[in-house]
């Protein structure tokens, strides 16, 4: 059992504090040498105990990025909308590959997490996090789910002693502390790994365990998107025209030059004096600098910006409504559903399966099950009426020629179903179509009562 096992056990929690976990691993001597705790892939918290905490700044991600960036705020939009619309469910495994899904009584957590709370709730939140810090911790409390907010919780690791060196770092808990940890804070609580469902979709390359937000390659982007904006803004408030250079006489007076630039700013300073007719004395001269928007292109300048932060989501731009994703041929009927595809298998799918997995020390999982999700009933991934109607007829159309085949019904409904072909051996009736019988095999045989047939061959002769 590891230092953490052994000290935290169900019933005694004797580790409250990162400080009691540091001091744990002090004590912890191999062949007589204390191992120091630092490595490549993990810290040491402010106690010496070795942690792994979300790298980004949750806090600055949330207000400066989602609550201010509305090019962020879209994209998170739309993937908290698309992943909130699955609902849980158990997958069978057979021979190691999947079957029909089912619910069973354990799944009412993830239906009614919390008073009030359905499904959905829980998985805007879990992207959410997920989104903005790499990572979405969450646990049980009095049978309802609990929350853990990422930049509260610490990754517990314990070094793997290997001859006479570390091999890496084990996973051994979570620590949370309310309110984040700090010298003298509140206390913390300690939480096993099966205690904890921990959903970081995205791998975090410097550590073994967190997760990476995908905001993080594209902070310059953000970043810059929000300068673009302020430019626009500053542009309206002054004037709403280009940059313009006043020149006076040399002459003139600094007295008389303070008069003359406040009588200019109030005539014409601020975007409700755009475009009125300046009107200038003797001795002045005017000069246009700088660029308007049209000579600096700046919708593609900042469209360009908001593509590479819509690429990083894994949203296509024509998905979230962004610029260059309204141009050309992409809003055609062909190219949107090949977007809206892209979105479907290549970003919501992959996030679906690892939440699903994620919540397995959470519930009790079936023998020969696996915690799934289940994406039919969401509406934007729907195909066309035409698409499902062909889809359903070749699937009947197959069902038709194995059944004709001789292959029992009902097994092949679930295999057609489940698209595992492997279900129908050991399945086959043994009977087949008349078409697969060799010729003469299928001759009616002799049944006429002996007693009747003198009667049958007079009744021959006589015709």
């Amino acid at each position: 059992m590891s230092v953490f096992g052994r000290l935290f056990k169900r019933g005694e929690r004797s580790i409250t504090t990162l400080e009691d976990y540091a001091n744990a691993l002090n004590e912890f001597v191999y062949n007589g040498h204390v191992y120091g705790l630092t490595g490549a892939n993990v810290q040491l918290s402010q106690n010496g105990a070795p942690v792994e905490s979300i790298a980004a700044d949750f806090v600055e991600y949330a207000t400066r990025a989602y609550g201010a960036n509305g090019v962020v705020f879209a994209c998170m939009a739309v993937r908290q909308l698309v992943f909130s619309a699955v609902r849980f469910q158990y997958q069978q495994m057979r021979g190691g590959r999947p079957g029909n899904l089912f619910g069973d009584a354990s799944l009412a957590l993830l239906e009614r997490p919390w008073v009030g709370g359905t499904t959905q709730d829980l998985l805007s939140r879990m992207i959410q996090d997920a989104d903005l810090a790499g990572n979405s911790y969450w646990t049980t409390f009095d049978g309802e789910m609990v929350r853990l907010r990422p930049d509260w919780v610490d990754i517990i690791l314990e070094p793997r002693i290997f001859r006479d060196g570390i091999l890496g770092y084990r996973k051994v808990g979570y620590l949370y502390t309310e309110g984040g940890y700090r010298p003298g804070g509140g206390d913390s609580i300690p939480l096993l790994v099966d205690e904890v469902a921990h959903f970081a979709p995205m791998p975090d390359p410097l550590a073994t365990y967190r997760g990476m937000s995908w905001l993080t390659p594209v902070l310059r982007e953000i970043r810059n998107d929000g300068a673009m904006s302020d430019h626009k803004g500053r542009f309206l408030a002054n004037a709403a025209t280009p940059n313009l250079v006043v020149r006076l006489d040399s002459a003139i007076k600094r007295e008389d030059f303070e008069r003359f630039k406040a009588a200019m700013d109030a005539e014409h300073k601020g975007f409700r004096n755009a475009y009125k007719t300046l009107y200038l004395g003797g001795g002045a001269d005017v000069t246009v600098v700088g660029k308007d928007f049209k000579e600096l292109d700046f919708k593609a300048v900042q469209g360009a910006g908001e593509t590479r932060i819509a690429a990083a989501a894994g949203v296509p731009p024509v998905i979230v409504g962004l610029s260059e994703g309204l141009q050309g041929s992409s809003l055609n009927q062909g190219n949107y559903g090949q977007a809206r595809r892209r979105l479907a298998d290549g970003t919501m799918h992959p996030l679906w399966a690892s939440a699903a997995g994620s919540m397995d020390p959470l519930l009790r999982v079936p023998p020969g099950a696996r915690a799934w999700y289940d994406a039919r009933d969401v509406p934007f991934l729907r195909e066309d009426r035409k698409d499902a109607a062909d889809i359903q007829y070749r699937k009947a159309a197959t069902i038709r020629h194995l059944t004709d085949a001789g292959f029992d019904p009902d097994f092949v409904i679930e295999a057609v179903e489940s698209e595992d072909m492997a279900l129908l051996r050991g399945r086959h009736t043994g009977l087949f179509s008349v078409q697969l019988q060799p010729p003469g095999s299928g001759q009616p045989t002799d049944q006429t009562d002996p007693q009747e047939q003198p009667a049958l061959e007079a009744g021959t002769e006589a015709t």
